[in-house]
């Protein structure tokens, strides 16, 4: 009875001990699907007593202004990110794809996406001069005694304001910028991680090698530009002239990684890179009724989902219209993610929605496949969930992640260039509808992500706890960030070393042809 005791004090200590402690956070959010999951953290940072604060633009148009777990700050900006700039460029991105050759569209998109870039972190600036510029902003940060500042890197604004004021920074990271946050940090061996843009696995022949070679100084030009053309001038006017923007974002104190290693190739990491790759995942909840009926409905064929992501609201009008005709011609029912002009084809077997509750969809016995654009998110619900998948990827990371399922036997990839070509898109649904390997390995797949001794949310949450009760996790972050370039690859050691070796050679050479002479010279002059 004693020892009973004792364990249920010793658990009520610990979990009032643990609930009464509160922290208060500071976030700086990205918009659209860097929103989704963000907002899954930020749920569980309030279930755990911590005290949210959420600072977003009066454009915002996917984090809410009203939060039963946030409290929100609109700052009042002129320009923003809203969905008709989003739509109007990823449409023309589109419309270039599908009809370019492959080196005219790769240039095209690098040009084009660097601009598109320069224009969206330009318009970001505006923002944190607009917070920067509000002596009542300020002040409110000030004395609200934050103890974490928690935000999306795509963007830079989290990490002056970390600096500004003096709190220890977490990222919810798999991008800072312009590039994939392992290269920013780890090291990176390009001979066998592939740069996004590549599509290539951690298999490379030489020439692949080669290729991937100039991705990754590619990238790192198109970073430093990015940096020098924004961020950095904006750190020197309101930081002080010797802050680094670099040095600044790379000192972050825990990086939380959206992906895992079942998902990710291996590859070197570093102590303050916490992977919570498919957190935002949990098991099926019941569907509402229409939709159940609907599933149900499908009988022994089952369902097909359809989503193409937040940024993407319809595909190209032959395009929408030859998915429909290819859906309609299968046995399965068909829930179907797509907000432009009904199809004039669409098959009965089909339901247009404007939302879905998508996770729960994977989750149901009847799901057989999804039809995807490739984004993080909803990659790792169908792994999570063990769905195959057809892929249509449209821009940036999304022909690499899908390359990742593909490569380990779960998907299939269409480009926009031949998916309403020859029935591709029907072929490739009916090939992974009907082949089982890829349903075998995805579901063995979902198997090794669930393997885990702590759920990812669980393990995010307790680092981010872990820095906020000491203040900052500095023993987890390495130095070589502040090291310049020709330092941390050792350049400047290797020409010394050259240097050493050539003064001993030369001297060496200096002192044989000396004895040499000595020795030599007095017999010449005897004969």
């Amino acid at each position: 009875n004693f020892i009973l005791f004792k364990t249920i004090s010793s658990c009520l200590f610990f979990f009032f001990f643990f609930r009464s402690y509160g922290g208060k956070i500071l976030v700086f959010p990205f918009d659209g699907s860097h929103w989704v999951n963000m907002e899954v953290l930020l749920q569980a940072l309030h279930s755990r007593g911590h005290n949210i604060t959420v600072v977003r633009n009066s454009k915002s148009w996917y984090i809410k202004e009203n939060s039963t777990y946030y409290n929100i700050i609109t700052v009042p900006v002129e320009r923003g990110i809203d969905q008709e700039f989003i739509t109007n460029t990823t449409s023309g991105i589109m419309e270039f794809e599908r009809g370019a050759l492959p080196l005219t569209s790769f240039l095209h998109l690098t040009v084009t996406i660097f601009h598109i870039m320069i224009e969206v972190h330009k318009i970001f600036i505006d923002f944190v001069l607009a917070m920067l510029n509000d002596p009542d902003f300020l002040k409110m940060l000030k004395y609200s005694n934050f103890d974490l500042v928690l935000t999306d890197p795509s963007w830079g604004g989290g990490a002056i304001f970390a600096k500004y004021l003096n709190l220890p920074l977490v990222y919810n990271v798999r991008w800072i910028l312009a590039k994939e946050a392992h290269f920013s940090l780890a090291p990176s061996p390009v001979s066998h991680i592939p740069i996004t843009g590549t599509g290539y696995t951690d298999k490379m022949t030489f020439l692949q090698r080669v290729k991937n070679m100039m991705f990754y100084l590619l990238a790192q030009i198109h970073y430093y530009l990015m940096i020098t053309q924004t961020y950095q001038q904006l750190c020197e006017k309101t930081l002080g002239p010797n802050i680094d923007f670099n040095e600044l974002s790379l000192s972050a104190d825990l990086w939380l990684m959206r992906v895992d290693f079942v998902f990710e190739y291996p590859r070197p990491t570093m102590p303050n890179f916490v992977y919570m790759g498919g957190f935002q995942c949990t098991p099926a909840k019941p569907l509402p009724q229409h939709l159940e009926d609907f599933v149900q409905s499908s009988g022994e064929h089952g369902v097909i989902l359809m989503s193409m992501g937040t940024f993407v609201s319809a595909l190209p009008a032959d395009m929408t219209n030859e998915i429909a005709a290819a859906f309609a011609k299968l046995p399965q029912k068909v829930i179907w993610r797509h907000k432009g002009d009904r199809p004039a084809n669409l098959g009965n077997n089909t339901l247009l929605v404007d939302w879905m509750p998508q996770n729960d969809l994977l989750g149901h016995p009847k799901m057989k496949l999804f039809v995807a654009h490739g984004g993080t998110n909803g990659l790792q619900e169908a792994l999570y969930h063990g769905i195959p998948v057809v892929g249509i990827p449209l821009f940036f990371d999304q022909y690499d992640n899908l390359m990742r399922l593909k490569e380990r036997g779960g998907a299939q990839i269409l480009t926009l260039s031949t998916v309403d070509k020859e029935n591709n898109f029907l072929k490739a649904v009916e090939e992974v509808l009907n082949e089982p390997s890829y349903r075998m390995n995805m579901q063995r797949l979902s198997r090794l992500h669930r393997d885990q001794p702590m759920k990812p949310l669980d393990n995010a949450l307790f680092w981010m706890e872990f820095v906020m009760r000491h203040k900052g996790a500095a023993h987890l972050r390495t130095e070589s960030y502040r090291m310049p370039w020709y330092s941390y690859y050792s350049v400047d050691v290797g020409l010394f070393l050259f240097g050493v070796f050539l003064l001993v050679v030369t001297t060496v050479f200096i002192l044989m042809r000396c004895l040499y002479r000595t020795v030599c010279k007095p017999k010449v002059k005897q004969e």
